[in-house]
């Protein structure tokens, strides 16, 4: 006999699923554990990265730590490295944000008084320096 018997005998033929079960589970794992954080990880970074504003201290993903001076359109900001140093980067490039500015009052109508004139522990208790 030329023809081993394991080619002759019935494969079974009902497992279809089962077959297909292992990598089932195996994409899912993967979902869970890789691509789903990293999307959430993009998400925040893409949140991080609109939200930027004039006067937070960025750093790029070349490593460089700036203030934002102007923020030129969606794509582009300026920032200061040094004193009177100014450089455009693109804001995708932008690895963190260190420190977040506070936003612009809408009822700010200039510059904050000295403490003595209505500003202040001392001048809200009445005292004058």
């Amino acid at each position: 006999m030329w023809i081993s018997p394991a080619f002759a005998q019935d494969a079974g033929g009902g497992g279809g699923l089962m077959t297909f079960l292992p990598l089932i589970l195996i994409f899912v794992v993967f979902y869970f554990l890789l691509i789903r954080p990293q999307q959430k990880k993009a998400k925040e970074h893409r949140n991080m990265v609109d939200n930027v504003r004039r006067g937070d201290e960025v750093v790029t993903g070349g490593g460089i730590v700036g203030k934002v001076t102007k923020v030129k359109d969606d794509q582009h900001i300026q920032i200061e490295i040094a004193e009177g140093v100014r450089i455009n980067v693109v804001k995708g490039t932008l690895a963190d944000v260190r420190t977040k500015s506070a936003p612009a009052a809408a009822n700010d109508s200039g510059p904050a008084k000295p403490e003595g004139e209505s500003g202040g522990i001392m001048g809200k208790l009445g005292l004058k320096k």
